[in-house]
C-alpha cells in the first residue's frame, strides 16, 4: 500500500532530487535514488518490484545501459592509449589555420564525451589563440563552444541515444533536425569568437610530412569511425558499436591487458551507466505514478502552451542538475502523458536541454575552462547569452517550419 498521494510523493520526490543536486552527488546516484524513494512513496511493494523488473528486462533499458559503458570504455581507453594525443597532434601539423584549428580540435576531442573534457583541448587551443591575439574571455568562449558544436548530430552521443530511446523517436530524424542548429552553433562561435581576431597564424618553422601526418590522422580517427559507420551505414545496434571502437583502439594501440582493464576502476564509466540506468528506472516509475496526469492537470487548468513547456522544461532541468542527461530523463518523465512525441518535439526538447547544460554554470566544462584561462563568468556569458540566442531562434524556427 503507498504511504502518501501521488503529488505529496512527487514534490517530497523531487526536494530529495534537488538536495542531492544541491550537494553535487554523482548523477546515477541521483537518479536511481529519487526514482526509488518516489516509489516507494507512492507505489505498493508488488508495484515497485514489477517496476524494476519491467525496466531491468527491457531492450531499450539494455541498449543504453550497454551502449553508454562502451562508449565510456572507448573514451577512458582512448586517454589510456594516448591516441587522442596522437590524433590531437597530427590535426594540428596538417591544419596550417588557425582559426579553422581552433574550430576543429575542441569539436574533434569533443567526440570523446568526458567530464570536464574541454580541459583537454585547452592547452592546444591556448597555442593557437594566442597567434590569432584573442583575450582570455574568448579563448574561454572559443574552447567552450566548439568543443560543444558535434554533439547534437553525433551518432553515438549518449544524450542523442538516450533522447531517441525515451521519446521513441529515430536518431536520425533527430539528427536532420538539428543539423541547422549545428550549423547555426559554428557560425555563431566565428562571428562573436573569430572573427575580429587581430593577427593571423605564422607559418610552419619545420617541414612536415603531409601523407605520414594526414595517415597519422586516419588510423588515430579509425576507431570512432568503426563506432560510427556501422550505426549510421549499416544500421547496427548502438550497444554494439562502441565494442567494434575498442576493438579497432585495441589493434592500433597495441595495448597489453592490464593498459585494457585499467578503465574499469575509473568511477566515470561506472556512473555514467549507472545514470543510463536511472533514467530509464525514474521514466517507469513516474509513469506508474501518474507524474504526467498530475503535471498535465496542472497545464490544462493554466493554459500553458506546450512549446513553451518543451522550451523552458529540459533547459531549466538541466541548468540546475549540470547533466543534460537528467534533464532529458526527468523531462520525458514530467510530458509523458502532455506532448506526444515526434521528431519535432523531441529535437526541441533536445535542444532544450542541451544548450541549458551548455551555458549552465553547473556545467564542468565552462568552470574547468574559465578557471584554465582566468576568466570570469561574467565575461564568458557576454559571448555565450547571443549564441544561445542565435541558436534558440534557429531551433525554434525548425520546429515550427519541418
Amino acid at each position: 500500500m503507498a504511504f502518501v498521494d501521488p503529488l505529496t510523493a512527487i514534490v517530497t520526490s523531487f526536494c530529495f532530487l534537488a538536495f542531492m543536486i544541491y550537494k553535487r552527488m554523482n548523477l546515477g546516484i541521483i537518479l536511481n535514488a529519487a526514482a526509488l524513494l518516489l516509489a516507494l512513496l507512492a507505489l505498493d511493494l508488488q508495484q515497485v518490484l514489477n517496476v524494476f523488473v519491467v525496466t531491468s528486462t527491457s531492450w531499450l533499458t539494455i541498449s543504453l545501459v550497454t551502449a553508454s559503458f562502451g562508449i565510456m570504455f572507448l573514451s577512458t581507453l582512448y586517454k589510456e592509449t594516448r591516441v587522442i594525443e596522437s590524433l590531437s597532434e597530427s590535426l594540428s601539423r596538417i591544419v596550417n589555420n588557425s582559426k579553422l584549428l581552433v574550430s576543429i580540435l575542441p569539436a574533434v576531442i569533443g567526440l570523446l564525451p568526458v567530464a570536464g573534457g574541454a580541459l583537454m583541448s585547452a592547452p592546444l587551443v591556448e597555442a593557437e589563440t594566442e597567434k590569432l591575439g584573442l583575450s582570455a574571455d574568448k579563448k574561454t568562449y572559443v574552447n567552450l563552444w566548439f568543443r560543444h558544436t558535434i554533439f547534437p548530430v553525433y551518432p553515438i552521443s549518449q544524450l542523442l541515444i538516450l533522447t531517441a530511446l525515451l521519446t521513441g523517436t529515430s536518431i536520425s530524424s533527430l539528427i536532420f533536425r538539428q543539423i541547422p542548429v549545428v550549423i547555426g552553433m559554428v557560425i555563431a562561435g566565428y562571428l562573436i569568437g573569430l572573427r575580429t581576431s587581430v593577427k593571423t597564424r605564422e607559418g610552419l618553422s619545420v617541414e612536415i610530412d603531409r601523407k605520414a601526418e594526414m595517415r597519422r590522422l586516419v588510423i588515430a580517427f579509425l576507431p570512432i569511425l568503426a563506432t560510427i559507420v556501422p550505426v549510421v551505414v549499416f544500421g547496427i545496434d548502438v550497444s554494439i558499436a562502441p565494442f567494434l571502437g575498442i576493438a579497432t583502439l585495441f589493434v592500433i594501440a597495441k595495448s597489453d591487458f592490464k593498459t585494457i582493464m585499467k578503465p574499469l576502476k575509473e568511477w566515470s564509466i561506472w556512473g555514467i551507466t549507472f545514470a543510463a540506468y536511472g533514467a530509464f528506472l525514474f521514466r517507469n516509475v513516474a509513469e506508474a505514478v501518474g507524474i504526467s496526469q498530475v503535471f498535465g492537470s496542472f497545464v490544462t487548468t493554466s493554459n500553458v502552451d506546450t512549446f513553451i513547456l518543451l522550451l523552458v522544461i529540459p533547459a531549466f532541468l538541466s541548468i540546475i542538475t549540470g547533466s543534460p542527461s537528467g534533464g532529458i530523463a526527468i523531462s520525458v518523465s514530467i510530458l509523458a502523458g502532455i506532448v506526444n512525441f515526434a521528431p519535432d518535439s523531441a529535437s526541441l526538447l533536445y535542444i532544450s536541454s542541451y544548450l541549458g547544460y551548455v551555458a549552465a554554470p553547473t556545467h564542468l566544462c565552462l568552470v574547468l575552462t574559465a578557471e584554465y584561462f582566468k576568466c570570469s563568468l561574467g565575461k564568458l556569458y557576454k559571448y555565450l547569452i547571443p549564441s544561445l540566442i542565435i541558436c534558440y531562434t534557429i531551433a525554434i524556427i525548425v520546429y515550427f517550419l519541418l
